[in-house]
């Protein structure tokens, strides 16, 4: 009897044994994946896969350094997905691969002009720089330009990113984020020009977000800025009472899971808006209260409506155009930003704006 109660205490207590060695290498065993997975990634690779923000495993990106000496990108040959529709992966810390700190440094401009294009559209930068992009000093206020990136979607994106080092090293005005460059991603693009604004460039007077397919005329908006406010103020084409629309079929649509209201805030539409450099840093606060949406205008305006700021009207309906503008001198030496046919009509307008002689 004593022998059997033994045999079983023995039992019990190896049984009891297994299960703490178990137990214990189930919980180192959790901690390790929890070490490599959320620590180092703040998110999940599985989740990150499930809402489009996970970048192919082996595109590893460092920070440039302040003199864009190098950049190591590696890429892999997983073909790019767009994002999980409507989804708008921020706010999220997005990192630098190219940057320009010390620009608004160096340059002191009153004025500094954002321009986002996609990496591959080296065409647009170039004709920006040969036009609008070169009026560097308007009577006695600089203005400073930069090109605003994600990362390459392409099948050649290796080739592209190495080719986009050699442009920064050449002009010094890109500045590249580590998120997918694609239409629904917008926003991010927008977000991250503000962070960019509020930590470089706080001594700026004002900025402007403009298209990279915009003619315009700076001399016309710096004109305009000498006797604008200079706190909590956004201008451009200011749509007011706009529809929300829920046609699956239109570019802009939005359900009303996304967006129940029937009607957007106020807000300047994005080809071209312009504000005041104290706004980068509370629309960024704004953002983290505010359900983003892909039409980046919108969630700017949704953002200015959370604060309390209203957007305000340009003092002439004709100086923002969504519609391209027939050319003649007169008209477009008025006029600030319009929307062009084409890249050609957006160099000849501008060639033909500087001739000497009367404008009207």
């Amino acid at each position: 009897m004593v022998e059997d109660c033994e045999k079983q205490s023995k039992g019990q207590s190896n049984s009891r044994c297994r299960s703490l060695r178990l137990y214990v290498i189930f919980t180192v065993f959790l901690v390790l994946v929890l070490c490599y997975y959320i620590i180092p990634n703040e998110m999940s690779a599985s989740w990150a896969i499930a809402v489009g923000l996970l970048l192919p495993e082996k595109f590893a990106t460092q920070t440039i350094n302040a003199s864009l000496n190098t950049v190591s990108v590696v890429t892999s040959a997983e073909r790019w997905k767009p994002p999980e529709p409507y989804y708008v992966a921020y706010p999220y810390k997005y990192n630098l691969l190219l940057n320009e700190p010390e620009k608004c440094q160096r340059e002191k401009p009153f004025l500094i002009l954002m321009v986002p294009v996609s990496p591959s559209n080296t065409a647009a930068r170039d004709a920006i720089r040969s036009t609008w992009g070169s009026e560097r000093l308007v009577g006695d206020k600089t203005v400073s330009v930069l090109f605003l990136l994600g990362l390459p979607t392409s099948e050649n994106r290796d080739t592209l990113q190495q080719n986009l080092l050699q442009e920064s090293e050449k002009n010094h005005d890109l500045i590249q984020n580590d998120f997918w460059d694609s239409y629904y991603n917008l926003t991010i693009k927008t977000m991250v020009m503000l962070e960019w604004l509020s930590v470089y460039c706080q001594n700026a007077s004002y900025a402007m977000k403009i298209d990279s397919d915009m003619f315009l005329n700076v001399k016309k908006l710096v004109e305009m800025l000498q006797s604008a406010p200079k706190q909590n103020y956004m201008t451009g084409l200011v749509a007011r009472h706009a529809m929300v629309l829920r046609d699956p079929s239109s570019k802009w649509y939005l359900p009303k899971t996304v967006y129940k209201p029937p009607l957007y805030p106020p807000y300047a539409l994005g080809l071209g808006y312009v504000f005041s450099l104290d706004l980068p840093e509370k629309l960024i606060k704004a953002a983290q209260r505010v359900k983003p949406v892909y039409i980046e205008d919108v969630f700017l305006g949704m953002c200015m409506t959370h604060l309390g700021i209203g957007v305000t009207d340009p003092p002439d309906g004709s100086l923002f155009n969504v519609f391209p503008v027939t050319y003649n001198r007169c008209r477009y030496s008025k006029l600030i930003a319009t929307t062009t046919h084409s890249m050609n009509d957006q160099v000849e307008f501008w060639k033909d704006l500087q001739r000497p002689g009367p404008y009207c």
